[in-house]
């Protein structure tokens, strides 16, 4: 099973309060472990703090974005999911259009014309050891759903877990927690 390029959607029933209501947008996911972007949970940092800490002007379409709380490993650290996937310094491939990267060369060229199409920023990011994913995904804490770019980066984050859920035809009420064995 590889879940790149996959969303994580929290089960209502989640009982850890960072990911509660989440989706995550996973990026690797190998026999070692997965690595992922939550995509609806804001920081208070937004796009104009970025752009004015690198002296770079901010593109219309980034301006009073938040930045989003990507998970809580290395919460110093800004990450961006952009698309399309360029020549960046240190970039992770998704898809042939999707990347991660976690340079600062990508920030300073967010606001150049046809660098980067569209962008998610995050502070942190999620990761699950050899093993641990697939043992919540049997535990019935995740769902998963192949991903969407329009979820990903148009939708407002406010409405994103609503969104997951709806392109995978489920109900987030009608669920329930506990795991049933015939």
């Amino acid at each position: 099973m590889n879940l790149a390029n996959h969303f994580l959607i929290a089960m209502p029933h989640m009982d850890d309060p960072f990911f509660t209501d989440t989706v995550i947008y996973v990026c690797e996911h190998d026999e070692e472990g997965a690595l992922g972007i939550v995509i609806n949970k804001p920081s208070p940092i937004t796009m104009d703090m970025i752009f004015a800490a690198a002296d770079r002007n901010i593109p219309l379409r980034m301006q009073h974005e938040n930045v989003m709380m990507g998970g809580p490993v290395q919460i110093e650290r800004g990450y961006v999911v952009h698309t399309p996937i360029g020549r960046w310094q240190n970039s992770m491939v998704v898809t042939d259009n999707v990347a991660l990267t976690s340079s600062r060369d990508v920030i300073e060229n967010l606001s150049k014309e046809g660098a980067v199409d569209k962008a998610l920023i995050s502070i942190g990011y999620s990761k699950w050891g050899k093993g641990q994913l697939e043992r919540e995904l049997a535990e019935n804490v995740w769902l998963t759903v192949p991903a969407d770019e329009h979820i990903l980066f148009d939708v407002p984050y406010e409405l994103r877990y609503a969104a997951a859920f709806e392109k995978l035809g489920v109900n987030p009420n009608a669920l329930i927690s506990g795991v049933g064995h015939a």
